[in-house]
């Protein structure tokens, strides 16, 4: 690859002096061979003058090539836990629109779930989640399956053993009101009365996140309406009760002190619940109005929300209980755009939580320009063009704290033009930088508007959030419905360090404002051992990846002593067989960070972060391409059953079946780039 054309493998190479590693004795010296390397990396070459390395990269390229889809873009599962089908299945029954063959494939797959000791996950391997099971169970039950089965009877042991129902968290607590398996009274209050909160006012819808506010509103309209759909005797669940629930069971447990600010909002909910019960809202029907409107302007033409499911699903849930018929065209395209999320086999459906056509486009196509794929080929100029269409060019939600901010970058799904992020932004633009699109001006134009939008979305404290500027009110997280902990969308360290090395790439000095304000807001996010911790992807690999990348970029000396650190951080965490890989748990114990088995996306962080610190000579980055050698099957593929991407920390992660490829990809064509050019 010609790295002259490539700002990051540019960036990587432009430090003469790379961070040394503890008792290193084989680093490159100028002018020196390339000998330390181990032979079945660099030498034992083919016919065709390839070596072990080459032969992976190709494989990996061509199984792109050939994973292309005709339109131009990449598009891979986005996997998370059986709640998102769960519920689609509850969905159903609250509308009266059952499909037997359907419900009895999405129940299939609920059940090749199930682990050996009868409950369910929210990430492989993980412990049994105690919500995520009692949905599972309701969905079955729904589906047909009796309670003596012997998956129920397994589930049910655990859910008892854990508590119950009384113990759910509150969106399990909400589907099984609507059913009359749990009361109303015991649901966190959101009253419909909030839409009438002006934008200025210190708590309004506008400070939620975007996927939080995308949610709330609509469920705010079935809160308000508390409708109950009675189900026959044998669909119920009162069996998942320890005993029968008392009245004093629905009010929320406080916290130990006089005072602290989630007592002081349970105190609140009382009110509310008061206020609720009170006949006389005079307020109700207009608030039920504003967010009715709020559901249907929101709506895309390909009929999502926010392109995700919770988002989808309680808006279509939302006009249902309006009385809007189920073939009305908002509830119709609703209930299209959920099924356009499912993935459908023969004897299984599982509905995907979100999907992300656009990020696994940009990923792939920047793998394979680090694949020294021509930037003219025409597998990359359609992946580029594709791109290209999909930029949002509408005002959306972040308007509210940015009115004069003009529209730019890119989301995560097919459509989604209420919600461009910053992430999906940053990586588009970087990967199509290069790429020979027929209209030049306009690809130009639009890296212009996309870059002005982000930068115009830098938070006061000088990092980034992904939606939002300055959706910083972590009061709102003590609330009693927000036991995720995800009602706000704040700066974090892993984003900010893309929108470092997005300016990076595009010539922006480390000196210019936002710059400087970054860098100062990922100091202050550095944690003591040396990582930055991750909001998008497991964990601290993922972050310290994204800062090292974005610090790399915008031109820092990578021999700093903070960098050090962090360099040291991610060789000390490389497990036995050259890998690296951190468990979802770390998220719950942060001394997990950097701890798990081995896994292709996290060994590809870990070598491009050592890569970034022009590490490419260690023996850890030698090590990790080995174990990536050593690993891939003979498709170019490799093997990874553990999940690595992040929806909420500790309650929501998500498997990207694209991870484990793209960025090996990237991480063994940097790296052969970096040492072709040191050799010549």
């Amino acid at each position: 690859m010609n790295t002259s054309k490539h700002p990051i493998s540019n960036a990587l190479t432009s430090f003469s002096e790379p961070v040394r590693e503890v008792k290193e004795d084989n680093r490159k010296k100028p002018g020196a061979k390339i000998h330390h390397l181990p032979a079945s990396i660099w030498k034992k070459r083919d016919v065709e003058g390839n070596t072990p390395l080459d032969r992976t990269i190709e494989r990996t390229r061509d199984f792109f090539f050939r994973e292309q889809l005709p339109e131009g873009y990449w598009w891979a599962e986005l996997e998370s836990n059986v709640t998102i089908t769960s519920e689609y299945i509850m969905l159903f029954h609250f509308m009266g629109l059952v499909n037997k063959e359907k419900e009895r494939k999405m129940a299939n797959y609920i059940l090749s779930k199930q682990t050996e000791e009868g409950y369910w996950c929210i990430y492989y391997g993980g412990p049994g989640d105690l919500s995520t099971t009692i949905e599972a169970y309701f969905a079955l039950k729904l589906a047909g399956y009796p309670a003596d089965h012997p998956a129920m009877a397994k589930a049910r042991a655990f859910i008892l053993s854990k508590g119950g129902i009384l113990k759910a968290r509150v969106f399990t607590k909400i589907f099984l009101a609507l059913f009359g398996e749990f009361s109303w009274l015991g649901v966190p209050s959101m009253p419909i009365e909030l839409m009438l909160l002006p934008n200025w006012a210190y708590f309004n819808m506008y400070e939620f996140s975007s996927w939080s506010r995308a949610t709330i509103i609509p469920l705010s309209i079935v809160m308000a309406e508390r409708p109950v759909r009675k189900l026959p005797p044998w669909a119920r669940v009162q069996e998942l009760y320890v005993r029968p629930p008392r009245p004093t069971d629905y009010t929320f447990t406080k916290e130990d002190g006089i005072f602290t600010w989630k007592n002081f909002f349970i105190g609140i909910d009382h009110l509310l619940k008061v206020y609720e019960s009170n006949p006389i809202r005079p307020f109700k029907k207009r608030s039920m109005a504003m967010a009715e409107q709020w559901v249907l302007d929101h709506q895309e033409p390909s009929g999502d929300w926010g392109g995700i499911q919770p988002a989808m699903l309680n808006s279509v849930l939302a006009l249902h209980c309006l009385g809007y018929a189920n073939d009305h065209p908002a509830v119709a395209n609703g209930l299209q755009a959920l099924a356009n999320f499912c993935v459908e086999g023969e004897n299984e459906i599982v509905l995907q939580s979100c999907v992300s056509p656009v990020w696994d486009t940009a990923l792939g196509l920047m793998a394979l320009a680090d694949a020294e794929v021509p930037t003219d080929h025409p597998a990359l100029v359609k992946a580029a063009q594709w791109l290209l269409d999909r930029e949002v060019r509408k005002a959306g939600d972040w308007r509210i704290k940015s009115p004069d901010l003009a529209p730019g970058g890119w989301a995560f799904e097919f459509l989604n033009d209420w919600y461009p992020d910053v992430d999906d932004s940053g990586i588009v633009m970087m990967a199509i930088n290069h790429i020979r699109v027929k209209d030049e001006q306009a690809k130009q134009d639009a890296i212009k508007r996309g870059i002005n939008w982000c930068l115009g979305m830098q938070s006061k404290n000088g990092g980034w959030g992904a939606f939002d500027k300055d959706n910083t009110k972590h009061i709102l997280n003590k609330i009693p419905f927000a036991d995720l902990e995800a009602l706000i969308d704040p700066p974090t360290a892993d984003l900010t360090g893309r929108m470092l090395e997005l300016m990076g790439t595009f010539g922006y000095p480390q000196d210019h404002p936002a710059a400087q304000r970054a860098l100062k807001f990922i100091w202050e996010t550095q944690e003591p051992e040396g990582p930055w911790w991750g909001r998008w992807g497991v964990n601290y690999l993922y972050g310290t990846w994204s800062v090292l990348s974005g610090l790399a970029a915008i031109g820092l000396d990578m021999s700093s002593p903070d960098i050090h650190r962090a360099i040291n951080w991610i060789k000390s965490r490389q497990n036995a067989d050259g890998g690296w890989g951190e468990t979802c748990a770390s998220y719950d114990d942060p001394s997990l960070a950097g701890v798990g088995e081995s896994t292709a996306s996290q060994t590809g962080w870990a070598l491009l972060s050592l890569l970034a610190a022009g590490e490419v000579n260690s023996t850890a980055v030698a090590r990790g391409v080995q174990y990536l050698i050593d690993t891939q099957k003979p498709d170019g593929t490799w093997d990874e059953d553990n999940f690595t991407g992040t929806g909420f920390p500790k309650y929501f992660m998500i498997k990207y079946h694209i991870y484990r490829n793209c960025f090996p990809l990237m991480a063994l064509g940097r790296y052969r780039a970096q040492l072709v050019g040191q050799a010549g």
